[in-house]
């Protein structure tokens, strides 16, 4: 009578640890960057930018890791600063797409 108490939810991994949200994020960053890729409409937000001149998967790959400064998409996990940029990237997308649509 008269305690207080907190208590705090933590996401386990596979291995009944707590899981590592920055390792998680940057898994997540490098699956959308791949899905990003593939959209057409991000195509087309590049496009109007002036990043990208041919509306292409292989034009947006090339030119996301140039703007990203990694040899493969799958190293963005390796740095933070390539996830800091895709997170700011993506919201731009989401912006523009809101607009656009």
């Amino acid at each position: 009578v008269g305690s207080r108490y907190m208590t705090v939810m933590v996401r386990l991994n596979e291995d009944e640890r707590p899981m590592n949200r920055e390792a998680e994020l940057a898994k997540d960053m490098v699956r959308i960057s791949g899905m990003l890729c593939r959209d057409t409409k991000f195509w087309e937000f590049l496009s109007e930018s002036g990043e990208i001149i041919g509306k292409t998967e292989k034009e947006a790959t090339s030119w996301l890791k140039t703007y990203l400064k990694v040899e493969s998409r799958a190293d963005i996990a390796k740095s933070q600063q390539a996830v800091e940029k895709m997170l700011g990237l993506k919201q731009e997308f989401a912006s523009w797409k809101a607009r656009s649509d």
